[in-house]
């Protein structure tokens, strides 16, 4: 099990994570700690909790967003594997129809050029 230090709002904390995720836990603190920052920008000095919570609803916010995003990229992508499902059944359905139409063309021609032969041999 990793651990790591991260500083937040001039505070340490030590923290721990799975092992090989230690810088992300620095960089997830890290995120954390700017938006603090620009929220105290923005707001003053407010007390360091209700900054935090500003800060974590924030994030929040972002991920759900991301997360609505994913959702509606998801369906859109769906929908778009649907249509082309849809559309290759058409194309397969289109390319049966020309199969079979080629094939009783091909049968005219055989009984034509069965029956030219017949005359030019009768002829």
């Amino acid at each position: 099990m990793g651990q790591v230090s991260v500083t937040i709002s001039g505070k340490t904390y030590r923290m721990a994570c799975e092992d090989g995720q230690e810088d992300h836990l620095l960089h997830l603190a890290a995120r954390l700690n700017a938006a603090i920052e620009q929220l105290r920008a923005r707001f003053g000095d407010i007390g360091d909790q209700r900054l935090t919570v500003m800060a974590a609803i924030t994030l929040a916010d972002h991920g759900a967003e991301v997360e609505h995003l994913l959702a509606d990229a998801r369906e859109h992508i769906a929908l778009q594997e649907e249509e082309r499902r849809g559309e290759l059944e058409r194309q397969a359905a289109q390319d049966n129809s020309v199969a079979r139409s080629l094939g009783a063309l091909a049968e005219r021609l055989e009984g034509v050029a069965a029956r030219l032969t017949g005359q030019a041999e009768n002829g």
